[in-house]
């Protein structure tokens, strides 16, 4: 089926049909922290999604047919960044201000998990196209999931291929599968009860994988099983960008069904007030029950806009 979207041919080839429904969205578990509390309903009408994350052989047909080039692969605005600090901060040398993007570099040994700066690195010539830094690449990687993109990268490629990115209820319904009450795509077994059933960390995070699901970085889509919708990876791999304004305290609690919320109108992290985040959701090759259990349907992170991140990428809807 293809359809027209002002110009733009917009393909549900590849893509799953997700039911009208309603369900309760937010934390059923003890595990859920504060910002995904309370319960509350929400109604959705039906919607396509990609059934796997946008690749890197589907971006590359993006950045061949429009030239576009990624946040990553551009030098940093001081002017920009500098809205986003403490008023006062002094500019960055300019061996700092170059075309770079965050990669993620296992200690050696255990360290403070409050301090994300232990195990992620500013590189230079990092990218989409170079994971891991400049003498990396995606040869061979077509069918694995692009990362180092930001939120206004993933908007700009859905933008192109006549589709959106799905607010936040919609990825957690889709996410669910048509279960009911589930603490994870697949059910409530243990992420690591059983046979591999996402790619997440095992071991020690962030200094010890122990390699249990086969994968120590990014896996390639479709490497385990889908859930009831037919979606894969909707927990683990790469943290999935999402249209929402992020905001600590945005959960309904009116006690009536949401009919297809959008969001809040603007982002409020208490932790950081000054940036604007947009909700990211689903979890990574990083995520471990000692850390952030990312992988949970509830669970909720967030990020600037223009950060791209060695783990993160993105699906789309329409």
């Amino acid at each position: 089926m293809r359809t027209d979207l002002a110009g733009i041919k917009a393909d549900t080839a590849g893509m799953a049909w997700i039911p009208d429904g309603e369900f309760m969205m937010g934390a059923s578990d003890q595990g859920g922290r504060l910002d995904e509390k309370p319960r509350h309903a929400v109604r959705l009408t039906g919607f396509w999604m990609d059934v796997t994350e946008v690749t890197n052989k589907q971006f590359a047909a993006f950045v061949k047919a429009t030239g576009y080039i990624t946040t990553a692969e551009k030098v940093p605005d001081w002017e920009d960044m500098k809205k986003q600090l403490p008023l006062g901060t002094p500019k960055p040398p300019d061996s700092v201000l170059v075309a770079a993007s965050l990669v993620f570099v296992s200690p050696r040994n255990r360290v403070d998990l409050n301090n994300p700066g232990n195990w992620w690195t500013w590189k230079k010539g990092a990218d989409w196209k170079h994971p891991q830094g400049p003498n990396s690449s995606i040869i061979g990687k077509e069918d694995f999931p692009v990362v180092h993109v930001s939120w206004n990268d993933a908007s700009a490629y859905a933008k192109w291929a006549g589709k959106r990115l799905p607010t936040e209820a919609e990825w957690e319904y889709a996410a669910r599968g048509g279960l009911k009450d589930a603490l994870y795509p697949w059910g409530n077994e243990g992420v690591e009860v059983g046979k591999p059933k996402a790619n997440t960390w095992q071991g020690s995070f962030p200094n010890l994988n122990t390699n249990w699901d086969n994968f120590r970085g990014l896996a390639a889509t479709r490497s385990f099983s889908k859930n009831g919708y037919g979606l894969y990876d909707m927990a683990g791999n790469v943290w999935e960008w999402c249209s929402d304004w992020y905001s600590a305290d945005y959960h309904d609690n009116s006690g009536k069904p949401v009919v297809n919320p959008r969001g809040p109108g603007s982002s409020l992290d208490p932790m950081e007030p000054q940036i604007p985040k947009k909700v990211v959701r689903g979890g990574s090759f990083l995520c471990n029950e000692s850390y952030c259990e990312g992988y949970r349907v509830s669970s909720r992170m967030k990020s600037s806009m223009d950060t791209g991140l060695e783990n993160t990428g993105f699906r789309c809807v329409m």
